[in-house]
């Protein structure tokens, strides 16, 4: 519930501070004094979307701030706790308006979006108009409204959940034909290139052995005969010989040399033995260049099929193991994708299947709601002095969708006999506003929660009928808070609590006001708006009797 309206420099209202009580609370005044401003304002600091340049004349910045009454359990309060801000039993709302454009939001005194206004107010206020075209007048609201009213938010969600799962079986279906018709197209170049690879079986690192192999069988042919020749020089017939020699001969002659031989004869067996030691290495090295060169031949031959390979393909050699891995799952596919498509098909066909079932039971409940719809909207029309009037929700086949099959629209034949058809068509201003008022309360099952407001909504009525209508608000009033923005005196009169909007001159400075009316001031105000600028005696009297 609206508990205080606190503006400061917006469009005409220098400075305004309001408190509002539940029940029906009217304001009036005349034609032009600014009452559509506080509905401005209100609009301004819920987040929605307005006037662009709202900030009164000389001022640097407009400031609206509302408060609301919140209990436990109200809707906001998930809202707020997904937002990260402050909730208790008020709610403190707060918009500025900067001379420049710029604007900044507030919830409980933190800072927060536009869109977190907008989403609040969703659970807090609804305004309605006489050209309410966001409802009963926009044929695409009718099925939301029905469905507000038939309460199966649990059937959408559910409806809406196996759409997604047909359309997601559907796009997965699409996807694998496509992508098996792509495959197939290369399926003979597929099966000729994993023969290739097959036939040739490369593994990973493959390429690196053959070209050290490679290189060194290339290398052995020019060197192993500078190693020949070494280990000719080394060998009995060149090195060996001659040191073999050479330490005989010492030894033949070392009794003669008083010991001066025995260090050469003994370094001369030590030379002979690393000598020993260098023969077998270059035995070992000639044995290991030994090589047949045909399997050189083999060695190349198999180097340069594997890099054809790899450049034919546009991979680098070490990918080709895994290049043929994947031509061969891309044929798996080929060869298995019927069996899938037909898989995918009876996916498709059991989401179909589900949505049918669920769009189908959610159709029914349209049906049945519409037509309690249309019994309490006879109800409510009668008290409205439309008793001879017919409303009717129309539901047909439309095309499939999240939300269903469904096309609904509200008719209306305003006189017996009369050809029913869309309300916005049929229905004259005042009818319409009957209409709205009557649809409004069979969806007040929120009521409580919200304050609603009516602008102007008995335009075009009077008399008996304009008393009906305020009778109709003040019953809806009764367990919540309304708000009316009248000209009607019978509507006034009607209202537990009554706000006068008022607007004056000062010079070059134009600046509407709203105060709040006690009883006399309220008999003057109705009779006003019964007599005009003049108010007489006997409007002073009109006035007393409307107000009981």
């Amino acid at each position: 519930m609206l508990q205080a309206l606190s503006i400061r420099d917006i469009l005409l209202i220098e400075a305004l501070d309001m408190e509002f009580s539940a029940g029906l609370n009217v304001l009036t005044g005349e034609t032009g004094a600014g009452k559509s401003i506080l509905l401005d304002a209100l609009g301004f600091v819920l987040g929605w979307r307005g006037k662009a340049d709202i900030v009164r004349q000389g001022a640097e910045r407009g400031e609206v701030t509302a408060e609301f009454s919140v209990p436990a359990g109200h809707a906001i309060h998930d809202i707020l706790e997904q937002a990260g801000l402050p909730a208790g039993d008020s709610l403190i709302l707060r918009r500025v308006n900067n001379r420049d454009g710029r604007k900044r939001a507030f919830v409980n005194d933190r800072a927060c979006s536009g869109e977190i206004l907008r989403a609040l107010s969703a659970h807090l206020v609804e305004i309605h108009g006489q050209h309410d075209d966001k409802g009963l007048l926009d044929a695409k609201a009718h099925r939301a409204m029905l469905d507000e009213y038939a309460g199966v938010v649990s059937d959408l969600e559910a409806t809406r959940a196996a759409w997604r799962d047909l359309a997601a079986a559907r796009k997965a279906q699409e996807a694998a034909r496509a992508e098996l018709e792509e495959a197939a197209k290369d399926a003979e170049y597929l099966r000729h290139a994993l023969g290739e690879l097959d036939d040739l079986s490369p593994e990973a690192g493959e390429d690196a052995v053959l070209d050290k192999q490679r290189r060194l069988m290339q290398a052995a042919a020019r060197i192993r005969e500078d190693i020949g020749k070494a280990g000719q020089a080394i060998s009995l017939d060149g090195a060996e010989g001659l040191m073999s020699d050479a330490i005989r001969w010492l030894e033949d002659a070392a009794p003669q040399a008083d010991g001066r031989l025995e260090e050469p004869v003994e370094a001369l067996g030590r030379a002979l033995s690393e000598l020993a030691e260098a023969q077998a290495g270059v035995e070992s090295a000639l044995e290991a260049l030994n090589f047949n060169p045909h399997e050189l031949e083999q060695v190349e031959e198999r180097l340069f099929a594997i890099r054809g390979l790899a450049r034919k393909h546009a991979v680098l050699p070490d990918h080709l193991p895994e290049l043929a891995e994947d031509f061969r799952a891309r044929l798996e596919k080929i060869d298995t994708g019927a069996d899938h498509i037909r898989a995918l098909e009876q996916a498709v066909a059991d989401a179909a299947a589900r949505y049918d079932v669920l769009a189908a039971d959610l159709s029914e409940k349209r049906r049945t709601a519409g037509a309690r719809l249309d019994a309490a909207m006879a109800r409510e029309l009668a008290p409205l002095k439309m008793e001879r009037a017919v409303f009717s929700t129309e539901v047909s086949a439309g095309e499939d969708g999240p939300e269903g099959r469904d096309r609904v629209a509200f008719t209306v034949a305003t006189n017996p006999g009369a050809p029913a058809g869309p309300i916005d068509k049929i229905a004259s201003g005042g009818e319409l506003s009957r209409f709205l008022l009557a649809l409004k309360v069979c969806l007040s099952a929120r009521a409580s929660d919200l304050t609603m407001i009516f602008d102007e909504i008995d335009r075009g009525v009077g008399g008996a009928t304009a008393d009906a209508v305020g009778r109709r608000l003040s019953a809806l009033a009764e367990n919540g808070q309304v708000l009316v923005v009248t000209h009607s005196p019978q509507v006034a009169a009607l209202g537990a609590h009554h706000w006068l909007v008022s607007k004056s001159v000062e010079g070059a400075v134009t600046t509407t006001d709203v105060q709040p009316l006690d009883m006399d001031a309220r008999v003057d105000e109705i009779a006003r708006m019964l007599s005009g600028d003049i108010i007489s005696d006997e409007a002073r009297s009109a006035a007393k009797v409307l107000l009981g």
